[in-house]
């Protein structure tokens, strides 16, 4: 069984705090993937419509003896398919793809809000979640003023917002936000992107004071702030490291240390300015 531990959504339904991501894999190596991250304990997967990766999620999951009850499952809605109605067409979509007749959470994967079309493809995911089809609804990469104006205009609160979060871009004022509204805070991106901040020597100063790897102690100190997190790796030893990391807790020292190393650099687009839609 996962050791992982489980926070609670603002609809009350249970997701486990560290999860498995599958972005930048190839579907055709997708299936063996996932169905390492199963054997290792993992009990969140986490993928996308853009991921083009759902077929062989799905086949993972189903392949894998775990029981779909007990696999939280994440899908997102492309940006092409923002709308009403295009909404609800692609998620019959992505269900398909996926073999399931249900997903545990879907989100919408960015604002666009030069497009002005995320309240309406919001309202459709108030449909999903209302026909249970969905078990819980949210959102990724959305700005506090995003995330206002659907609190102001819908009546749902999304249980998640799904951000770049990494030490050098730790998002303070948006986890404020989140706080307030009880949105749990997702980091994708948990590691950064590159080595830089796997060889920080904060880090790995950290990493060697308790016997752990970069990688490590970025994750706990992830979950120590509370944020879900969502590693991702292709790499058998790396899959089963990013999960071991709850036999050691790191202190105020740490912690002080770690707040320390924000730059406000992101690696990904800005959600205000992301436009792309192929």
């Amino acid at each position: 069984m996962s050791s992982v531990p489980h926070i609670t959504l603002n609809n009350g339904v249970s997701m486990p705090q560290l999860g498995f991501g599958v972005w930048q894999v190839p579907d055709d190596e997708a299936a063996a993937t996932v169905a390492r991250a199963l054997e290792a304990g993992y009990r969140s997967i986490d993928t996308a419509s853009a991921y083009q990766n759902e077929e062989g999620t799905g086949r993972a999951i189903a392949a894998s003896g775990v029981p779909r009850e007990e696999v939280f499952l994440t899908t997102k809605l492309w940006n092409s398919d923002q709308g009403y109605d295009a909404t609800l067409r692609a998620f019959d979509a992505s269900l398909a793809r996926l073999g399931t007749e249900y997903v545990d959470l879907y989100l919408i994967h960015w604002p666009l809000p030069m497009f002005d079309r995320y309240v309406d493809t919001w309202r459709a995911f108030e449909k999903l979640y209302a026909d249970g089809r969905v078990r819980a609804i949210g959102v990724s990469n959305f700005q506090p003023p995003h995330l206002q104006r659907l609190l102001d205009e819908t009546s749902a609160v999304p249980v998640l917002n799904q951000v770049e979060l990494h030490p050098q871009l730790q998002q303070e004022q948006l986890r404020t936000f989140h706080s307030a509204h009880e949105i749990a805070t997702e980091a994708w991106s948990p590691l950064g992107q590159g080595k830089d901040i796997l060889t920080d020597p904060v880090i790995t100063g950290i990493g060697t004071k308790h016997g752990r790897t970069a990688a490590q102690v970025i994750l706990r100190w992830h979950l120590q702030l509370g944020n879900v997190v969502i590693p991702k790796s292709v790499t058998p030893s790396r899959i089963q490291e990013n999960i071991d990391v709850f036999g050691f807790e790191l202190d105020a020292e740490d912690l002080a240390a770690i707040a320390g190393l924000e730059t406000g650099t992101r690696l990904g687009p800005d959600p205000s300015t992301m436009d792309y839609t192929g």
